[in-house]
């Protein structure tokens, strides 16, 4: 998996985003936002991004609307079935065992989005086979 190091797109030539209000003052200047190359890319299924939501760790790296600081939580009993979307029909990626670490991203319904400990797979697991805390 390549190592997240930089940013992938510039705002007016900085890597950081201005703090002040400048944008609601008269004269605005115009701050364009450029790409500077290809995204970063992660080991197929390991990278905690959606169309909607981000990783607070890859703020900078990509642009979503949302970023969400991760839950940690522990499968209470197991095995639990990781999903790839929030059904229990949907396909099986991976089966995690009693207290396995899983950082929660997204509550939906009985729902919960997130990756298995720091750099593992993404997907979906029932909030009732996950409990408060960390293994």
């Amino acid at each position: 998996m390549q190592e997240l190091s930089a940013p992938s797109f510039a705002f007016g030539g900085s890597h950081l985003l201005p703090t002040d209000d400048f944008h609601v003052r008269d004269g605005y200047s115009g701050v364009t936002f450029t790409l500077l190359g290809p995204g970063i890319t992660a080991e197929a299924g390991h990278l905690p991004v959606r169309g909607d939501l981000a990783h607070i760790k890859l703020a900078g790296r990509y642009f979503v609307p949302h970023y969400a600081v991760p839950m940690p939580r522990a499968v209470a009993a197991g095995p639990a079935a990781l999903r790839r979307n929030a059904s229990e029909d949907a396909d099986a990626i991976d089966t995690l065992a009693p207290r396995t670490v899983f950082n929660v991203l997204d509550v939906a319904g009985n729902w919960a989005w997130g990756q298995v400990g720091e750099n593992g797979l993404v997907g979906y697991l029932p909030l009732s086979v996950l409990e408060e805390g960390q293994a």
